[in-house]
């Protein structure tokens, strides 16, 4: 077996990358959010993916890959994938941004609790207290004895960001034992090919999908190749080099997404939101600490 080339230098550009289009992904989400509803824009994010993704298969000459195999997990991954990108997007006009972000790292969290009883894996003490203090930083976020408002309260937006959460802890489940059959690129294709349909029947069920129009359309565009972005960067960066390097840079997506969401949309530095968010952090760390 070849050894692992660790670039954490090469990682830590494909980083940047990849948080550069994570908050390019929520700029966009609430740019277009006042004209199209989440499933319309999950439709038209799915339909770019379909394109770039074949695209790539083709130039690539790899289009041998996309098989039709795996199907039921594949449709599995895909309505859990689906059903959690609906509740982040329906949560970002809700909450402040670093908020739905902050609650979102709750995710690996919630995956190495889970993992045990999904994928057969070993329920020890340190996962245990890891997901304890997990639990402990999103209550810190959220708040949920708080006064209702932006930043406090179990309000629509922080139980959506929740759930959202526990749809993604899934998804990195299914996804985990997708990887052991299928290629990242059969799998990155029934995403986008799967998500475009289940998009078409969701906007579609009361026969009236609204289409982008000339101010939003090129939101529209920066949302589905933003997504992508954002995932080929972090996958690249896993790949050169160790969850424990990687894990850090992908937490600066807090305070950038804090600075952004208070220059563009004048939402409040929140303390709470980072103390919180860096126990989820700390519980994280913990998790990858005992598996290396």
């Amino acid at each position: 077996m070849a050894r692992t080339t660790h670039r954490p230098a090469a990682a830590a550009v494909w980083m940047l990358g990849s948080i550069a289009g994570f908050s390019a992904l929520a700029v966009s989400g609430c740019e277009i959010g006042a004209t199209l509803d989440t499933f319309e824009i999950m439709l038209y994010r799915s339909l770019i993916g379909v394109a770039v993704v074949g695209a790539a298969a083709v130039a690539t000459g790899r289009q041998a890959e996309i098989r039709a195999r795996n199907m039921r997990l594949h449709l599995l991954r895909n309505t859990l994938h689906f059903a959690g990108q609906n509740l982040w997007l329906y949560a970002l006009p809700l909450i402040p941004l670093a908020q739905l972000f902050a609650l979102e790292f709750s995710s690996p969290v919630m995956v190495a609790l889970a993992a045990p009883f999904v994928l057969h894996e070993r329920l020890t003490p340190t996962r245990l207290l890891s997901a304890a203090l997990g639990f402990a930083g999103v209550l810190i976020v959220a708040r949920p004895g708080a006064a209702g408002g932006a930043a406090g309260g179990l309000s629509a937006g922080i139980v959506a960001a929740l759930l959202c959460a526990v749809a993604f802890a899934a998804t990195a489940l299914v996804t985990k034992r997708l990887t052991e059959r299928a290629s990242v690129l059969a799998i990155l294709f029934w995403l986008a090919l799967i998500q475009s349909a289940l998009g078409l029947a969701s906007a579609g069920w009361d026969g009236a999908i609204a289409l982008p129009d000339r101010t939003n359309l090129p939101w529209v565009v920066v949302l589905g190749l933003s997504g992508l972005v954002a995932h080929l960067g972090l996958t690249k960066a896993l790949s050169l080099a160790p969850a424990t390097v990687v894990t850090p840079l992908d937490f600066l997506r807090l305070p950038l997404i804090a600075l952004v969401g208070m220059a563009f949309y004048n939402e409040p530095l929140d303390p709470l939101v980072f103390v919180g968010g860096a126990v989820i952090f700390a519980a994280n760390w913990m998790n990858i600490r005992a598996r290396t």
